[in-house]
């Protein structure tokens, strides 16, 4: 069963995706992948072009949760 981080929404949590892990909307992308990417020296704009099902809010939230 799919829970929804409290205070931000697009942020996922399923047991039957990505083994739990927080992901952006149900999507099996995970939050540790965003901040990997990120870390790493992407950029938003190459993020999105990577994953264009994202939307940049969710990388905000993605980072908002890391942090």
């Amino acid at each position: 069963m799919e829970r929804r981080h409290t205070k931000l929404e697009r942020i996922t949590f399923d047991p039957d995706k990505c083994g739990g892990k927080a992901c952006i909307r149900g999507l099996r992308i995970t939050v540790e992948s965003i901040v990997a990417s990120l870390a790493s020296g992407m950029t938003t704009a190459q993020i999105l072009a990577e994953w264009p099902e994202l939307e940049e809010e969710d990388i905000r939230q993605a980072l908002t949760l890391a942090c």
